[in-house]
C-alpha cells in the first residue's frame, strides 16, 4: 500500500472572475469543472488541470469572497510547485510572465532542478519547476499556451512548520514517504528544506517542509492553500489507510463521497489539513470530456437543488 503522489491542491480566491482569467489565460490550465464547494453551496469550487483532469494535475479554488489575506507561516501550505516540461519551457515561462506583467524571481538554479517563482494576483506563491520531461498530464490544445511547453501537474507543495520531527513521523510513519535529501532555499541557503517522496520519487510526488521554531503563526485566507490531497488508487486502498491514520491516533473523517472522487480527511501535527482522495471516476462522469468546465456542475445528490444553488452564485 503506497500513496502514488499528490492529486490536488485546494486554495482559496476571494476574486473568483480574476481567478479564471490568471489560471486559464495566463497559467494555460484548463477550467476542468466548474460547481460548488460541497459543504458551502454558496461559493464555487473551481478546478483547473490538463486537458483530461488528470488526477495529479488538479489546482483547485473555493470562492470566497469575504476572507481576509493569507499570511503564511507555521502551519501553512506555503507554496505550490508546477511541472514545466524541461528548461526551454521555463524560458518560456520567464518571458510569458514578464510580458504578462507578473513579478517573478527569475530562473533560479542551484540545489535541484532549475525553477521559476512568482505569485497569482492574490498573492499565492507559486513555482515552476523543470521536472526533465518526465510523464505526466496532457496540455490542453485549447489553452493560449503552446501544448509544448504547456504544464504538466503538480511537482510539490511546500509546508513550513516549527517542529520538523512531528511531521516527518507523520509523512515517514503514518503515510509511507520516505526522507530524500534537504536542501537550501535559492539565495537563503540558511534556510534548509527537508524533502519528503513517495512512490520511489520525482516530479509529482514530492513534499517540501521548511522547520524553524522563530515561525510566526500562519493565518489562512485568500491567497493561501486551504488542503492538499494525495492519491490512492481507489476506495479499498482508501479504507486501509482511513484505519492506519486512525490506528496512529490522528482524527480521521469517513469516507466522504465528493461524486468525482472519494475523500477522507485529517489534520496533521501543525494544523494542515491532508486528504486522500481516489484517482476516479474523475471528471468526465457527468460531463462530455470536450465540455468539461462550460456549465455549473452539480453532482446528483444537488441536482434537486439546482435552481436555488445557482440563485445564491453571481454569474462566472
Amino acid at each position: 500500500m503506497q500513496l502514488t503522489g499528490l492529486h490536488h491542491v485546494t486554495a482559496i480566491t476571494a476574486r473568483a472572475e480574476q481567478n479564471l482569467d490568471f489560471y486559464t489565460q495566463v497559467l494555460g490550465l484548463r477550467l476542468v469543472k466548474k460547481t460548488v464547494n460541497q459543504d458551502d453551496v454558496s461559493a464555487y469550487h473551481l478546478f483547473y488541470a490538463d486537458k483530461f483532469g488528470s488526477p495529479g494535475t488538479d489546482l483547485t479554488f473555493f470562492d470566497w469572497p469575504n476572507t481576509p489575506p493569507n499570511q503564511n507561516g507555521a502551519g501553512s501550505i506555503a507554496r505550490v510547485m508546477l511541472r514545466a516540461p524541461g528548461p526551454d519551457a521555463l524560458r518560456f515561462w520567464e518571458e510569458r510572465l514578464t510580458r504578462a506583467g507578473v513579478p517573478h524571481s527569475g530562473l533560479l538554479t542551484g540545489s535541484g532542478p532549475a525553477r521559476l517563482r512568482f505569485s497569482d494576483p492574490e498573492g499565492l506563491e507559486l513555482e515552476l519547476v523543470d521536472d526533465g520531461g518526465a510523464p505526466g498530464g496532457t496540455p490542453w490544445e485549447g489553452s493560449p499556451v503552446p501544448p509544448e511547453v504547456g504544464l504538466t501537474g503538480l511537482h510539490a507543495v511546500h509546508l513550513m512548520v516549527r517542529d520538523l520531527d512531528r511531521t516527518a513521523r507523520v509523512l515517514t510513519d503514518v503515510l509511507g514517504f520516505q526522507l530524500e535529501r534537504e536542501v537550501s532555499e535559492p539565495g537563503d541557503p540558511a534556510r534548509t528544506i527537508t524533502v519528503f517522496t513517495t512512490a520511489g520519487g520525482g516530479p509529482g510526488t514530492e513534499v517540501h517542509v521548511e522547520a524553524s521554531p522563530d515561525l510566526p503563526i500562519s493565518r489562512l485566507g485568500h491567497g493561501g492553500v486551504h488542503h492538499v490531497a494525495f492519491r490512492t488508487p481507489d476506495a479499498g486502498e482508501q479504507l486501509e489507510w482511513r484505519d492506519r491514520i486512525a490506528a496512529s491516533g490522528l482524527r480521521v473523517t469517513d469516507v466522504i463521497d465528493r461524486f468525482y472522487f472519494k475523500s477522507i480527511y485529517f489534520r496533521i501535527p501543525g494544523g494542515m489539513l491532508f486528504e486522500i482522495a481516489t484517482d476516479g471516476p474523475g471528471f468526465a462522469a457527468d460531463e462530455d470530456p470536450e465540455r468539461l468546465g462550460e456549465k455549473l456542475a452539480l453532482p446528483p445528490f444537488l441536482e434537486p437543488h439546482r435552481d436555488t444553488i445557482e440563485a445564491g452564485l453571481r454569474p462566472l
